[in-house]
């Protein structure tokens, strides 16, 4: 683990895999410090924003914390509801050597995380993914995948909030509000919840 000061007030921790990334920020989230005014995970680093005085807490939490078993919280759990019928699903079927029947009982059927959020307001990057349908994005990026789109790409899956280029492949689409900032908690996913896709007609 390394820590960098960022600015007066924050310290970006860098770590080496996600699973320390989860385990730095559920630490942090744990000792509900007053002081943490935001965590900001991302694939190997989470970005400690505090108020003036925190941060000598905040490196005495990190002095400790094991990042090969991270504190068990209760995270909310957000389930969103699929079309399973994306431009990429029989791509997606046929890659990982099954059917597109088997391919939406796979992702139906697991509980993923929100590790981190990132690349548009409100995207979410969610671990879990059945090993079977681990793949790598498309060759050619498309130049604008519609709002709603629920795809994978290597390690991860997702569901885009609104309508930009993307290279992930894309296997359902849902009417799930992803992103709305005229709530008090603009993204609906955010890291730390648990998530489960339910297939729709």
């Amino acid at each position: 683990m390394q820590l960098r000061r960022c600015g007066t007030n924050a310290v970006l921790v860098e770590v080496d895999s996600l699973g320390e990334v989860e385990a730095v920020r559920a630490a942090v989230e744990a000792a509900e410090l007053p002081g943490v005014v935001e965590l900001v995970p991302a694939a190997r680093t989470v970005l400690v924003v505090t108020e003036p005085g925190t941060l000598p807490a905040v490196r005495k939490i990190l002095a400790t914390a094991d990042l090969a078993h991270r504190p068990r919280t209760v995270s909310d759990e957000v389930v969103i509801p699929v079309r399973y019928d994306g431009p990429d699903l029989d791509l997606v079927a046929e890659t990982a050597g099954l059917t597109t029947a088997e391919v939406v009982d796979l992702h139906a059927g697991a509980t993923y995380q929100v590790a981190f959020c990132g690349f548009a307001p409100g995207f979410a990057y969610l671990t879990g993914l059945p090993e079977p349908l681990h793949q790598p994005r498309l060759d050619s990026p498309r130049t604008k995948v519609p709002a709603g789109s629920v795809a994978i790409a290597g390690e991860y899956t997702a569901a885009y909030p609104r309508a930009t280029p993307g290279g992930w492949r894309l296997i359902g689409r849902t009417d799930a509000p992803l992103f709305d900032p005229r709530r008090p908690t603009p993204a609906l996913l955010t890291p730390g919840h648990r998530v489960r896709f339910e297939a729709t007609r």
